[in-house]
């Protein structure tokens, strides 16, 4: 990951009247980043834990439960890891396509210059 914004310059996005550190932006982006990497690496962790309980305990039934355990977690991995897409669609449908929100949560997404963030310096 290449980060394209100073952390120490000031920025705003769009129109909007809003100005902000560029560490504000860098933080949004690693949570993302780090939660798009954690969840599938906990799902697989808790999975082969749930399974292998299961198959040790050497019972149909306990079996059966880490399966449904096991594909719940998958159902909420999925949604976690597509959460920054779906709220993506969400805002450009509720903006009416309005470019100074949509830069802003782009700004915040990606932490890029050239993706919404616009360093007050360089104007």
């Amino acid at each position: 990951m290449l980060l394209k914004i100073d952390t120490q310059g000031l920025y705003t996005c769009g129109n909007l009247n809003f100005e902000f550190s560029g560490t504000f932006p860098y933080i949004v982006n690693m949570a993302i980043t780090i939660i798009k990497i954690v969840v599938p690496i906990l799902l697989i962790i808790f999975g082969m834990l749930d399974l292998g309980k299961a198959v040790v305990a050497s019972k149909e039934d306990e079996i059966k439960k880490g399966q449904q355990t096991f594909i719940k977690r998958v159902i909420a991995a999925v949604i976690v890891f597509f959460v920054i897409q779906i709220v993506q669609i969400v805002i450009s449908f509720v903006s009416n396509k309005d470019p100074n929100v949509v830069n802003c949560f782009n700004c915040f997404v990606n932490a890029d210059t050239e993706k919404g963030c616009i360093d007050l310096a360089g104007e």
